[in-house]
């Protein structure tokens, strides 16, 4: 392991720190940057998000991907998760510590704001970050990509009616625009480039160097990626900072949650480590784009529902840090095969 992984949590701490410095001292700098956006989609993340999920997508083998059918129960786990268990637990955890722990501190308006804004990252199960995660936990290319191709072809028709009906609202009006481009970037682009790196590359060994050697450059890109989110939001933090506290509480523990039970679900369906690891962490991270672009479109830009998704914006790299340095130091207790 070289010093980059090796130090990774140290690297992304300092990351927070320049972010949070560097968004107060350079302000027209970094809202320069932040305004460099599509479809709530900012092309400099997407950028350093690319360069972090290219390497991995160098090692998918579409023949590999086609068997996967043949191993359906992590796969079933993942969707269980992400769709029957982890929406709904975090509509519970918000109401409950926004209702009654936290109530005597905030606005009852403020309160059901903070929740709608939660309600949305809990229906929103990761697109892009998952497979950064999985590279940092040695995941099966192959299987990742199978789970999240079939979570964002549920979540087409998902999404919008879980939404509403936690959000008690009678539509929700899903940003095709962020879904479709955020699927494009994240998924299909790397995938296509991916594929033809390793027809041209037909050497495993190159491949193999190849992926060496834009290693540094995906921590990088994770890095700047930290650094970007942190500045972006450097003023916002600073002036809510308890408010901050209150939302991030709630949702660490619904991430710790939902990894738990899909991770030892694995485990008792007898997963191998590559397939468990990246697919606990589909549903414990979220697509925070779409949730930030409904938040908006529902609630307006300065309500607490979108800073509700802000907040699961910035605990989403440190937290999942944890849990990659978890899964790694549990791989043992897995199966070496799959059921």
């Amino acid at each position: 392991m070289g010093i980059f992984e090796r130090f990774l949590s140290v690297w992304v701490g300092l990351g927070m720190i320049a972010g949070l410095v560097g968004g107060s001292l350079l302000p027209e700098l970094f809202t320069f940057l932040g305004e460099l956006q599509y479809a709530q989609i900012n092309l400099v993340i997407a950028v350093l998000i690319w360069l972090m999920i290219y390497p991995m997508m160098m090692q998918v083998d579409f023949k590999a991907v086609a068997d996967i059918r043949r191993r359906p129960k992590g796969l079933v786990i993942t969707l269980a998760v992400n769709w029957l268990i982890k929406p709904f637990t975090m509509a519970l955890l918000a109401m409950f510590f926004m209702r009654h722990v936290f109530g005597d501190w905030i606005s009852a308006t403020l309160a059901e704001e903070y929740i709608a804004g939660m309600i949305l990252l809990g229906v929103a199960p990761c697109t892009a970050m998952v497979f950064v995660w999985s590279q940092l936990t040695k995941g099966d290319a192959n299987y990742t990509l199978a789970q999240v191709a079939v979570n964002d072809l549920i979540m087409v028709v998902a999404f919008a009616p879980i939404a509403a009906f936690l959000l008690g609202v009678t539509e929700v009006t899903v940003p095709w625009d962020t879904l479709l481009l955020s699927v494009s970037l994240f998924v299909v682009v790397p995938l296509v480039a991916g594929v033809l790196t390793r027809h041209f590359v037909r050497s495993a060994e190159k491949l193999d160097k190849i992926s060496a050697t834009m290693k540094p450059m995906s921590i990088g890109g994770l890095v700047g990626t930290v650094i970007l989110l942190f500045g972006f939001q450097a003023q916002t933090i600073l002036d809510n900072p308890v408010d901050i506290v209150l939302i991030a509480i709630p949702l660490l523990i619904q991430t710790y949650l939902t990894f738990a039970v899909a991770y030892i679900w694995m485990k008792k369906w007898q997963q191998p480590h590559c397939v468990a690891a990246p697919g606990s962490m589909i549903g414990a991270s979220n697509f925070f784009e779409l949730a930030v672009a409904v938040a908006i479109s529902l609630f307006g830009i300065h309500s607490g529902a979108a800073l509700a998704t802000v907040v699961g914006v910035l605990v989403e790299v440190p937290v999942m840090l944890s849990l990659v340095a978890y899964a790694n130091r549990t791989k043992r207790q897995f199966e070496s095969s799959a059921a």
